[in-house]
C-alpha cells in the first residue's frame, strides 16, 4: 500500500494518504497516529470494529460505512466518526472506508503484528475450553500450550495441546517469547500460581480464578498487567440489572 506524507496548513498537524483514508495527527508523534491513549471504553469500541472489519475483509467485501461498525460495536455512527476523528482518521464522505486499509490502520494502532504467544494454567474444563477455543487465532492470539500440577493432566498424551508440568513454565516461557497466561486454576492454588507466573516474566495475567489478583512486580522489576474476570460476580451484576432496571430501559 502506497501512502503519501504531507504536512497540514496547520502548523500543529501531518497527514498521511493511504488509499482513500486519510490519516492525520500532531507534528509530536513521530510515528502516526498512536492507540496509547485511548480509554478503556474507547478501547472496547475500537477493538470492536477491528474484529467487524477483519470478519468482513474475510468474505470478501471492499468498503464499509460508519453506520455497519457502529451496529456491530453497539454504539451510534456519530461514536464512530468522534472515535476515529480523535485518532486522526478520516474517510470519504459518501465513499465509506476501505476495508483492507482501514483494518490495516486500525490494525497499527491496536499494535496488532507478529501473533501473541499465550498459555493456559490450569488444564479443567474451563482451561481446555479455551485451548480448544479456535476463534483466538483471527485475533492474533496463538495459545501454544497448557500447564497444570496434576500428573494425570500433563501426561495425559490424548489432547490436542501439548500439556506440562508447571515446574516446565519458566523454560517454555523463554524459549517461546510468551506475552501472557490465562489463569484457569482453583481459589486456594491462585496466589502461588500467580507467583509463579510473575517469576517467569510474563507480562499479562487473564485471571479467571474466584480470586482478585493485584499487580506486582515481575522478575525483571516491570509491572505486569492483570485482568480479573470473575464469573460469578459478573453474574450476580447480570442478575442486579435484570431486577432493578427502570421500566423501559
Amino acid at each position: 500500500m502506497q501512502a503519501d506524507f504531507f504536512m497540514s496548513l496547520h502548523s500543529t498537524e501531518a497527514c498521511r494518504i493511504e488509499g482513500n483514508i486519510r490519516l492525520c495527527y500532531h507534528k509530536e508523534y513521530k510515528e502516526g497516529p498512536q492507540g496509547e491513549n485511548m480509554n478503556n471504553e474507547m478501547l472496547i469500541r475500537v477493538t470492536k470494529y477491528y474484529r467487524t472489519l477483519i470478519k468482513l475483509r474475510t468474505i470478501g467485501l471492499e468498503k464499509v460505512f460508519a453506520h455497519n461498525l457502529a451496529d456491530a460495536a453497539g454504539v451510534s455512527a456519530s461514536i464512530v466518526r468522534k472515535d476515529f476523528s480523535q485518532m486522526g482518521i478520516y474517510g470519504q464522505k459518501r465513499g465509506g472506508y476501505n476495508i483492507i486499509e482501514l483494518s490495516d490502520v486500525l490494525g497499527e494502532l491496536l499494535g496488532k503484528g507478529t501473533p501473541e504467544n499465550v498459555v493456559v494454567i490450569g488444564c479443567g474444563r474451563i482451561g481446555m475450553a479455551l485451548m480448544h477455543y479456535s476463534g483466538f487465532e483471527n485475533d492474533g492470539i496463538s495459545i501454544l500450550a497448557g500447564f497444570d500440577n496434576n500428573p494425570s493432566v500433563f501426561q495425559n498424551q490424548t489432547t490436542l495441546f501439548p500439556i506440562y508440568s508447571i515446574s516446565r513454565l519458566d523454560e517454555f516461557a523463554k524459549e517461546n517469547n510468551i506475552s501472557a497466561a490465562i489463569l484457569t486454576v482453583p481459589e486456594s492454588a491462585a496466589q502461588d500460581v500467580y507467583s509463579h507466573v510473575l517469576s517467569c516474566n510474563i507480562k499479562g495475567i487473564l485471571n479467571f480464578s474466584p480470586v482478585t489478583l493485584k499487580p506486582m512486580p515481575t522478575a525483571d522489576g516491570s509491572m505486569p498487567v492483570v485482568h480479573n474476570i470473575n464469573i460469578g460476580l459478573e453474574l450476580e451484576r447480570m442478575f442486579y440489572e435484570i431486577k432493578f432496571r427502570k421500566n423501559g430501559d
